[in-house]
């Protein structure tokens, strides 16, 4: 496990339901250290992307994440969930979570709306999206706004 993991952080990987060679959507995962241990429980096949609107953020993830970049199990990119999408050929996702993104998480309900919409066409038919504030996730639906199952 990745020593930098706080217990929250810990028991929130933990909750995800992983496995390996899943492909994985991190949304707001600066500075990577949730990304790097889901990263480690994926294995040969498995990748995870985090995406995060600040470019200092997405800097601290490539640098933290340097080896796990080099293997091909992690990625980063700066964009806001608001405004993700696939790129072309790049396959769908497994599954995504966020910790403490305030478009997920009801503090800012419009981009909110507009995330779980991108977030949905990035992920497989019925691939779930967790986010902090459960026990300690919650599984939200991507088909009505603000709601958890």
């Amino acid at each position: 496990m990745v020593r930098e993991l706080s217990p929250r952080l810990a028991a929130i990987v933990d909750a995800l339901p992983l496995r390996p060679g899943l492909r994985v959507l991190e949304i707001g995962g600066a500075p990577g250290a949730a990304a790097r241990a889901v990263a480690q429980r994926l294995g040969p096949g498995g990748h995870i992307l985090v995406i995060d609107r600040s470019a200092t953020g997405v800097s601290q993830i490539e640098r933290l994440a340097a080896a796990e970049i080099q293997r091909g199990v992690l990625s980063a990119r700066c964009v806001s969930a608001e405004d993700f999408c696939l790129r072309e050929g790049e396959a769908a996702f497994d599954l995504a979570f966020a910790v403490r993104v305030g478009a997920l998480d009801g503090r800012h309900p419009e981009a909110g709306s507009i995330a779980r919409q991108r977030i949905r066409a990035a992920l497989v038919p019925g691939g779930p999206l967790f986010v902090d504030g459960g026990d300690p996730l919650r599984q939200v639906r991507l088909e009505a706004p603000d709601r958890a199952w």
